[in-house]
């Protein structure tokens, strides 16, 4: 039975796979439709009314495309049933009425397409076999698409060969006339008869529609509702279709010119004229927001893949760092509104396209380095000692740092400064510099590691590090919001430059400005408590004989006390302080009073007191003595009022209160 599993699994699925790939395929007409829509100019030398008629119709063509878009697959399996109906009668009476009224069957006729591809014979019983096959296809089509069975069928399989059966009989020509349009007429009659039987399946299905999107508005709001419909409708799915079946004609049409200007049979282009299709291809790639929509959805998939292929490589897991998909074509698109790709002229959009891409690619560097930096940072930290383990996180990193550089490199060497080339180096620079940063940090860590000893310093020297690309970093984008405004100044401005202008200042200058001071000053504060607090070194660090109860590593040089009498290192404790101002042993606040500091009998993380050196040790050993048989009785009178307390509701442990009671004292 287990055998037998998966192939029932994938016989089940591949219905599902084959619906899903039809629903996608059926959607892509109506993005050709709107893109057709608004590709299209008016005509500015007709009167008012027709004007008004064709901004009247366009409308109605973009409503009716974009409710046919997000049908449901079942409505939008329907309707296309019932288009292809319509289509298969208009068909049926355009060949009826072409073969009984202008075709000569003894005479002959010439038919070819557009490529001189010849679709019917010329003449004779040939001719009108095939038509009489085509018509029957077209009947079968029909009754089939409108589920007619009976009788009822064969009726309009024979209404639709009345005409060519007039004409083979060689009936006068006023006869075959009437038979065209009576049988034309019937036909139609039929159509719409059957339809309107089934209209109450538009106006349930519509009905429904329109309950399940007021329902999930109400409860969901306008954002989720739009992402349901982008995910329910596979829209990238179908902008990646669009693009690519359109760019796939263009270039099948563009060939098919330049081998009839060339005049060559030959399948292979020459370089000049590959890089002329190249480009234009390009260029028509995006000339409109649909094809620029597109082109971004092909990037997407482009880059979700070179994202999962990273992260397979370098070894990653995190779930955040798949998002490569998802910014890059968000990136492309907000480039293209920024810059008006599809409103330019096709030079400077293909110029413009370039640009664009060549910042998506420091980008999607920048997020690479994202993706790898938190990998590199924990193989150093964890001490792993495998290089087959460290070596792609390298590689990825030194091609971080070698890509920018060839990119600035290249440019310069073509191209003159401006604004665009400036922005393009700065985001280079910055990223060879976030990758020497992350490489320091790496081989601090890897020293501290390799030497195997309490390296005090090290949080110092890891701060420093990462405090320079954090300023150097924010540096950066003080001078690109310069860059941005002389630009939306004097050389491009819009109103999508600026809303990414005040984005860039929230999100790269405002906050990083914020959370850099925040850890400025909680790491001076947490300096200020970590001095404030008493140090034991020497012969009284050797009398705890103990381990720090963060790091568990033993005390060499010093160790700080705080006011509960637990004690750690400086540098451990430190760090702990900058998550909270607890002690980590008893969880009591880390503050100093003059009674504390006057006090110098510190205990170890066990319990041992360390004596005073001025304080005679039988006077120490007494007062230990004492204060121990202080908090025994304390104890047992807190258990006795447990015990009591216990009895009096009417619950009892019987296997002991050890566990309780130190959840009472917790709380």
């Amino acid at each position: 039975m287990a055998a037998v599993g998966p192939p029932q699994l994938q016989v089940r699925m591949a219905p599902q796979q084959i619906c899903t790939v039809l629903e996608v395929a059926l959607r892509v007409p109506c993005l050709y439709i709107i893109d057709a829509i608004f590709n299209s100019y008016y005509d500015s030398s007709q009167s008012g009314l027709c004007i008004v008629l064709q901004i009247f119709l366009r409308l109605l063509g973009i409503f009716v495309s974009s409710v046919v878009l997000i049908l449901s697959q079942r409505s939008l399996f329907k309707f296309y049933m019932y288009s292809s109906t319509f289509l298969l009668v208009t068909s049926a009476v355009l060949v009826n009425y072409y073969a009984a009224l202008h075709i000569d069957f003894y005479e002959g006729a010439y038919n070819a397409s557009a490529f001189e591809i010849e679709l019917l014979p010329r003449k004779g019983p040939s001719l009108w076999m095939a038509i009489i096959l085509l018509q029957l296809t077209f009947g079968i089509g029909y009754i089939t698409l409108l589920q007619i069975h009976s009788i009822h069928s064969q009726l309009i399989i024979l209404d639709i060969l009345v005409p060519i059966i007039g004409v083979i009989t060689e009936l006068p020509l006023h006869i075959r006339e009437t038979l065209v349009f009576t049988s034309s007429l019937i036909l139609i009659l039929n159509t719409v008869l059957v339809l309107a039987v089934r209209l109450k399946w538009f106006y349930y299905s519509t009905r429904y529609v329109f309950l399940l999107v007021r329902h999930m508005y109400r409860i969901y709001g306008l954002q989720l509702l739009m992402e349901d419909t982008w995910k329910r409708i596979r829209f990238p799915d179908i902008l990646r279709v669009f693009w690519l079946t359109r760019i796939t004609v263009q270039a099948t049409v563009l060939i098919y010119i330049l081998r009839m200007a060339n005049e060559t049979e030959s399948f292979f282009l020459s370089r000049d004229d590959f890089w002329d299709l190249l480009c234009n291809l390009i260029i028509s790639g995006c000339d409109s927001t649909l094809t620029v929509l597109g082109m971004s959805a092909v990037i997407s998939s482009v880059a979700h893949y070179l994202g999962l292929g990273i992260l397979a490589f370098i070894g990653s897991t995190e779930e955040d760092d798949r998002r490569l998909g998802f910014v890059a074509p968000v990136l492309f698109f907000i480039l293209a509104l920024q810059t008006g790709l599809s409103g330019l002229r096709p030079e400077e959009r293909l110029i413009r396209l370039s640009r664009n891409m060549c910042l998506l690619l420091t980008a999607v560097l920048h997020f690479i380095h994202g993706m790898a930096d938190p990998v590199l940072m924990s193989l150093s930290a964890s001490h792993v000692s495998s290089f087959r383990r460290h070596f792609p996180v390298l590689f990825v990193s030194a091609c971080l740092f070698i890509l920018p550089v060839l990119l600035s490199y290249v440019l310069w060497h073509h191209y003159a400064l401006n604004t665009w080339l400036f922005a393009v180096t700065a985001f280079c620079v910055e990223l060879c510099l976030k990758v020497i940063v992350s490489l320091t940090v790496y081989t601090l860590f890897m020293i501290d590691g390799y030497y195997n000893v309490l390296w005090e310093k090290l949080d110092d020297y890891v701060y420093y590090v990462r405090s320079t690309g954090n300023i150097i970093e924010f540096i950066f984008g003080v001078v690109m919001f310069g860059n941005g405004a002389y630009t939306m100044m004097f050389e491009s401005g819009s109103k999508i430059r600026a809303c990414m202008m005040c984005l860039h200042t929230y999100f790269n200058i405002y906050l990083q400005a914020k959370n850099g001071w925040k850890t400025f000053m909680n790491r001076r504060t947490a300096v200020k408590k970590i001095n404030s607090l008493p140090e034991v070194k020497g012969s009284r660090l050797q009398e705890i004989d103990d381990v720090c109860a963060i790091c568990y590593h033993e005390f060499t040089t010093s160790a700080r006390i705080t006011p509960c009498n637990h004690y750690f290192h400086a540098l451990c404790l430190r760090k702990w302080l900058y998550i909270q101002d607890t002690c980590p042993m008893c969880h009591q606040k880390v503050y100093i009073d003059d009674d504390i500091k006057d006090n110098s009998n510190v205990s170890n993380n066990n319990g041992f007191i360390v004596p005073n050196e001025n304080q005679n040790p039988e006077e120490a050993v007494g007062e230990a003595a004492a204060e121990s048989d202080r908090e025994l009785s304390e104890d047992d009178s807190t258990d006795c009022d447990d015990g009591v307390e216990r009895e009096r509701n009417g619950v009892i442990n019987p296997t002991g209160t050890a566990a309780e009671d130190f959840n009472d004292d917790t709380d």
